[in-house]
């Protein structure tokens, strides 16, 4: 187990693979350089990035930490170290630091659980990693629904993973949705809360959602109607942090920060603090 001063310091990293997922998200397998990976994490922890001389930056460890052999990231482009990464090729060497943040109950009260995980675009990359430890470790969990949308079909985050193994799992069931009619999609159309609002879950599942904060508030907003209660459902909010640690305060809201309180919360928890997110 890494301890406080151990996640401080970086280590030294090697991309190996670069997966182009959308237009503008990449996944990146990263190894330290004798090939191992760089340290232990649980679903829904982060990772620092940092490319000297450019930047550095905290991201979701979208790989199950049942994976031994190496961690991976989702990562869209969208600002200074990301626009480099999508640059890098495999043998690119960057560091690493972490692992940081509350990581999801995945042992604890998610154990045993009917399971419903609700994504929006980007937001599937940190429930990558909890859905694929859920299906690593079956026997511990009950059935599994996955509500994922996005604007496009060519904005889906790991389709083909999605198509050739999660449908295929058994007990698992993949609900997939775009924003508009496109060519060649014979799938849902509809935005994501509309369509978990069609759908109709019963409320005896514990659930997780991820995505654009807007689609958290409506999907929320949803799930209340259908009858779920607030203590039931988990997110995890990413969004302005910097450090990890702590101390810089820009991921501060109200008297938590994001990075060592959250990122994951659950929901009744979001109302103790201020509106700002």
């Amino acid at each position: 187990m890494n301890t406080v001063n151990d996640t401080l310091i970086p280590v030294l990293g090697v991309i190996t693979d670069v997966r182009i997922d959308t237009p503008d998200v990449k996944t990146f397998r990263v190894v330290t350089p004798d090939g191992k990976k760089a340290f232990d994490h649980k679903p829904g922890q982060c990772a620092m990035l940092s490319i000297p001389g450019v930047g550095e930056a905290m991201f979701s460890i979208t790989s199950s930490p049942t994976n031994t052999e190496f961690m991976e990231f989702s990562i869209k482009k969208c600002g200074c170290v990301t626009d480099w990464l999508h640059q890098a090729e495999a043998g690119q060497q960057i560091t690493i630091r972490g692992p940081y943040g509350r990581p999801f109950p995945v042992d604890t009260e998610f154990k045993g659980k009917d399971l419903l995980f609700i994504a929006g675009g980007i937001g599937l990359a940190p429930l990558r990693s909890v859905i694929n430890y859920c299906r690593d470790n079956r026997a511990d969990y009950g059935t599994i629904d996955i509500v994922y949308g996005s604007r496009s079909m060519d904005d889906l985050v790991d389709y083909k993973e999605i198509v050739d193994e999660w449908t295929k799992d058994t007990d698992v069931h993949v609900h997939l949705t775009i924003d508009r009619e496109q060519q060649g999609w014979d799938g849902h159309v509809g935005f994501v809360p509309s369509y978990v609002k069609e759908l109709g879950f019963d409320t005896n599942k514990t659930a997780i959602i991820c995505g654009p904060p807007i689609m958290i508030k409506f999907t929320l907003d949803a799930m209340i109607e259908l009858g779920f209660d607030k203590t039931q459902v988990y997110t995890t909010m990413e969004l302005r942090m910097k450090c990890g640690v702590g101390k810089c305060g820009r991921c501060n809201i109200g008297a938590k920060y994001v990075c060592k309180d959250g990122p994951v919360f659950r929901c009744d928890e979001l109302d103790e603090l201020p509106d700002e997110y």
